[in-house]
C-alpha cells in the first residue's frame, strides 16, 4: 500500500538539497541503529539480566550506556533535525540553500561524530550523556560534540537566511508556517546552546587538554542544564512541525488554525530555555528562589503543548469527518490507520500525553525530590524523546525517503508493524521503569550487580523488572522491522515514475486569518530579544555568582 501524501502543484524537479538532506538523515539513522541495538541491553539490565559481558567491543555497562545515550539522544536527533529543518523550509519557500554551507556543516558534524565515537569506543570517555565533572573524558569527546553543536547552528543560520531572502522578495507577506516554525526552533536552539558552548570552550576543553587543573562541578552542571533541558524541545519541536503542518494533510484534512500553531512556537521560544534549574533541585549551589522560578517557567511550557493537543486533534477530527466519520468518536476509525507514516506520528502524539504529564511531575519542586535519580526519570524521557520524537521521525521517513530517492517504500505492512511495535515496546518500558522508580530503583546503575538475583535488594521490584525486560525484546523486534524497511527501500532497484513520487504534504489552513495578529507574531527579532532577556534574568545572577566563586576539582576516571 502506498503512503498517502497529497501532491502539490509545484512538484519537485531538480533539487540539489535532496542529497545533503539524505546524507543528514541517513547518518542520523545509522547512529540510531547502533544506539538502538544497545537499548535492549539497557532494558534487560533493569530486569536484572546483564548481557554486556557478551559484547566484546564494550568493557563495561557504563561504556554501553554512554554510547547508547550519545548516539540516540544527541547524534541521531541533531543530524536528522539538521536535515529536515533545512529541506522543508527550502522547499516551502522554493529557494535553494547555500550548498557549500550545507555540505560544510554536514562534513563538520560527521568529523565531530567520528571524534566523539572514537573517544567512547576506546573507553576514554565513559562519562555518560550528561558528562558531569569531575568525571573526565578525552578531549576528542568534548571537541567532537562541540563540532556537532556548532555545525548544527550553522544549518540554522542558513534556514534563517532563507527566510530573510524570502522576506525581501515578499515584504508584505507573513512567513509561511513550516518556515516560521523551523526558524523559531533554530532561534531557540541558538539560545539554548549558549550554555553548553560556554561549558565546553571555557571549562571542559581546556581541562581535557591539560590547560587548567580542575573544573567547578556545580558551575559545569549549571551550564550543562542550560542546554540539557531545552535540547528536549529541540528534539520535540521538529515533530511539532510535522504534526501541525504535514499530518493534517496526510489525514485528509487541513490545519484548523495556523495562528495557534505560531503562538505555541512563540511560547516555546520564550519559556523552553530558562528552565534548567528544575534538574538541580538537589544542588546546594542554586538558591531556592531561582529553583522555584525555573519550576514555574517549566510549567509554562505545558501551555503550548496543550494548544498543540487541541489544534492538531481538531485538525485530525476534520480529516476523519471528511472521510465519512460520524458521531462523537466515529471520525477516529476513518483516519488512514493503514498509512505507516500517519500511524507512527499519531502513536507518537499519544505517547507524548503521558510524557507531558510526567514532565509536570519532574518539574514540581516537592514531587521531584521523591523521584530524583531513580528509574522513573529514564522511563519519562523514553516516552518523550524515545517515542514522541523518534517515532515521529521514523514516520516521516516512510514518505520522506521515497520522496528523496524516488524509490517505493519497501513492505508498507512491515513499516506499519514497526510503528506499533516501537510504540508498544516503549510504553511497556515506560510502565516498568516508572514503577521501578516508585520503588526507588536507581537510574544509571548496573542492577544485576546490585541485586545478584531476584532475592536481592530489589526483590519487591520483580514484576516491573519483568515488564522492563519484556520491553527490550519488543523494541528489538521494532528496530529490526524498521531498518529492514529502510534498507529495503534504499537498496531497491525499482524507481517510481515522477507522478508517483510522494510529494511534501504541506497542509492548508481552514480558520479565518487575523492578518494583524499574524504580523505581530512574525516580528521574530522582537520575540527573540524578549527570550534573550528572560534567559539573562533567569540565569544571569546565579551563573555570575558561580563563575566568580569557583571551586575547581581535578578530574577522575573509574574505568
Amino acid at each position: 500500500m502506498a503512503v498517502s501524501t497529497a501532491a502539490l502543484p509545484h512538484a519537485a524537479t531538480a533539487h540539489p538539497e535532496k542529497r545533503v538532506t539524505l546524507a543528514f538523515l541517513l547518518t542520523g539513522l545509522l547512529a540510531l541503529l547502533v544506539g538502538a541495538l544497545l537499548g535492549p541491553f539497557q532494558a534487560l539490565n533493569y530486569a536484572g539480566i546483564n548481557l554486556y559481558d557478551a559484547l566484546p567491543f564494550l568493557r563495561s555497562y557504563y561504556q554501553g550506556l554512554t554510547l547508547h545515550g550519545v548516539l540516540n539522544a544527541f547524534v541521531f536527533t541533531t543530524f536528522f533535525i539538521s536535515g529536515i529543518l533545512l529541506y522543508l523550509p527550502a522547499r516551502e519557500l522554493d529557494l535553494r540553500p547555500d550548498m557549500t554551507l550545507a555540505w560544510g556543516s554536514y562534513v563538520t558534524m560527521l568529523l565531530g561524530l567520528v571524534l566523539a565515537a572514537w573517544a567512547v569506543l576506546s573507553n576514554t570517555s565513559t562519562v555518560l550523556y550528561t558528562f558531569y565533572p569531575p568525571l573526565q573524558g578525552h578531549w576528542a569527546f568534548y571537541l567532537g560534540l562541540t563540532l556537532v553543536v556548532l555545525a548544527s547552528t550553522a544549518v540554522g543560520f542558513e534556514t534563517i537566511r532563507l527566510r530573510a531572502r524570502w522576506k525581501r522578495q515578499n515584504p508584505d507577506k507573513v512567513t509561511p508556517l513550516v518556515t516560521y516554525m523551523s526558524v523559531v526552533t533554530w532561534l531557540m536552539w541558538w539560545l539554548a546552546t549558549t550554555g553548553i558552548v560556554l561549558e565546553m570552550v571555557f571549562l571542559l576543553l581546556p581541562w581535557s587538554f591539560g590547560l587548567i587543573g580542575g573544573v567547578d562541578p556545580e558551575l559545569a552542571r549549571t551550564l550543562f542544564w542550560w542546554t540539557g533541558h531545552p535540547i528536549v524541545y529541540f528534539w520535540v519541536l521538529p515533530a511539532y512541525v510535522s504534526w501541525y503542518a504535514l499530518l493534517p494533510r496526510q489525514a485528509g484534512g487541513e490545519l484548523v488554525s495556523d495562528s495557534l500553531a505560531r503562538l505555541a512556537f512563540i511560547m516555546f521560544l520564550l519559556f523552553s530555555v530558562p528552565v534548567g534549574f528544575h534538574h538541580q533541585f538537589t544542588d546546594p549551589g542554586v538558591p531556592a528562589p531561582w529553583k522555584i522560578t525555573h519550576s514555574l517557567l517549566t510549567m509554562m511550557v505545558g501551555i503550548p503543548s496543550l494548544l498543540t493537543a487541541f489544534t492538531v486533534g481538531a485538525s485530525l477530527e476534520l480529516g476523519g469527518r471528511r472521510r465519512g466519520g460520524r458521531g462523537v468518536l466515529g471520525w477516529i476509525p476513518k483516519l488512514p490507520w493503514r498509512d505507516p507514516s500517519f500511524t507512527a506520528q499519531v502513536l507518537a502524539m499519544v505517547s507524548f500525553i503521558f510524557g507531558g504529564a510526567g514532565g509536570i511531575v519532574l518539574a514540581s519542586f516537592n514531587l521531584n525530590i521523591l523521584l530524583h535519580n531513580t528509574a522513573w526519570v529514564p522511563g519519562h524521557f523514553h516516552i518523550t524523546v524515545g517515542t514522541a520524537t523518534t517515532l515521529t521521525f521514523l514516520g516521516l521517513t516512510f514518505w520522506l525517503v521515497p520522496h528523496l530517492t524516488k524509490k517505493p517504500l519497501f513492505a508498507p505492512r512491515m513499516a506499519l508493524a514497526s510503528a506499533w511495535a516501537w510504540f508498544g515496546g516503549m510504553m511497556i518500558f515506560a510502565f516498568g521503569m516508572h514503577w521501578q522508580g516508585y520503588l526507588a530503583v536507581p537510574r544509571r546503575a548496573q542492577i544485576s550487580a546490585l541485586t545478584g538475583n531476584w532475592e536481592g535488594a530489589y526483590a519487591n521490584a520483580a514484576v516491573p523488572m519483568f515488564f522492563t525486560g519484556l520491553s527490550g525484546v519488543v523494541l528489538l523486534t521494532a528496530v529490526l522491522l524498521y531498518f529492514t524497511v529502510l534498507f529495503g527501500t534504499l537498496f531497491s532497484r525499482r524507481k517510481l515514475p515522477d507522478g508517483e513520487v510522494p510529494a511534501i504534504p504541506f497542509s492548508r489552513t481552514v480558520a479565518l486569518r487575523s492578518e494583524g495578529v499574524l504580523r505581530v507574531m512574525d516580528t521574530l527579532r522582537a520575540w527573540f530579544a524578549l527570550a534573550v532577556l528572560l534567559v539573562i534574568v533567569a540565569y544571569g545572577p546565579t551563573v555570575i555568582s558561580m563563575w566568580l566563586d569557583q571551586l575547581p576539582v581535578p578530574g577522575v576516571r573509574y574505568w
